[in-house]
């Protein structure tokens, strides 16, 4: 079942962000049934850096490459605005659907973006965003690549606004609607309650950011077909990283954290290392 049926379906899916082949890999491994290319958690973990609209289409495009590469889960990327006007949107599209993206989110920010969870975002106009989210539906070349509108209008215009913007993005085409930072749980009731009729809508549950973290079954209850947890994945990793490094600089050595790693041979067999030497050898 294709990403875009399954949105249509009654329940929820739940999709961790991922930042590279290796983080995709273990979400497929782990049962879970779509990840979600974060721009955010490729900026953390590529440049070092905050959300502040530094990557490019090619940084994108090409981590959509290497993950398809390795594994076939529904995979979501994260396209920012587009990167650029109605036309730049359609080679963005055309771009990472080759890729291997299931589906693409865009924004209704003006460049460069912000996380949806700081402060000092600003929109652009409202007929501009219907037109790339036009652009983008006549870009694609499969029915099935979902089209995610997402407007981060509630910190610049209000909630009122932002669902006046999101019931237009679903005249314009768009495939599931996705209001950024609400605030509380009586909002995102409001949101299910005014748009849930005219698109599957999406959830985005940040760690300390605007909106209150909810687990996927209240989520489904609400109303919602997918929710997001973009950061969360380099969140936890920048946790245990931290903790390892911190204690082998206390003791010049790894063994007290070998508990809680991977040894050699474990991680060759997570990344399908013996399984790559033996096709090799059917070559040899």
């Amino acid at each position: 079942m294709s990403l875009q049926q399954r949105i249509r379906e009654p329940g929820i899916v739940v999709a961790p962000g991922v930042y590279d082949a290796l983080s995709a890999l273990l979400v497929e491994r782990a049962g879970l049934q779509a990840a979600y290319l974060s721009g955010a958690s490729v900026a953390y973990t590529r440049f070092g850096r905050s959300d502040i609209g530094l990557l490019s289409l090619d940084d994108v495009a090409n981590v959509t490459t290497n993950i398809r590469e390795r594994v076939e889960l529904p995979l979501i990327v994260d396209a920012d605005t587009g990167f650029g006007n109605a036309l730049n949107v359609m080679r963005t599209v055309r771009l990472l659907e080759r890729a291997g993206a299931s589906a693409i989110q865009l924004e209704d920010q003006t460049a460069p973006k912000r996380c949806g969870h700081l402060q000092g975002k600003s929109v652009i106009g409202v007929q501009e965003m219907c037109g790339k989210i036009r652009a983008a539906v006549d870009a694609r070349r499969q029915a099935d690549t979902v089209i995610i509108a997402r407007t981060d209008a509630v910190a610049v215009e209000g909630l009122d606004a932002a669902l006046e913007r999101a019931a237009r993005y679903a005249e314009a085409g768009a495939d599931m609607l996705f209001v950024e930072a609400v605030r509380s749980r009586e909002q995102m009731q409001r949101v299910n309650r005014e748009l849930g009729a005219l698109c599957p809508l999406m959830a985005n549950m940040v760690e300390g950011g605007l909106t209150p973290v909810s687990g996927a079954q209240d989520l489904a209850e609400l109303g919602y077909r997918l929710v997001i947890f973009p950061g969360g994945t380099v969140r936890a990793l920048t946790h245990a990283l931290q903790g390892y490094l911190a204690s082998l600089q206390a003791h010049g050595s790894t063994a007290p954290w070998q508990g809680r790693m991977l040894d050699f041979d474990g991680l060759n067999a997570v990344i399908g290392t013996p399984e790559l030497l033996a096709l090799g050898q059917r070559y040899g």
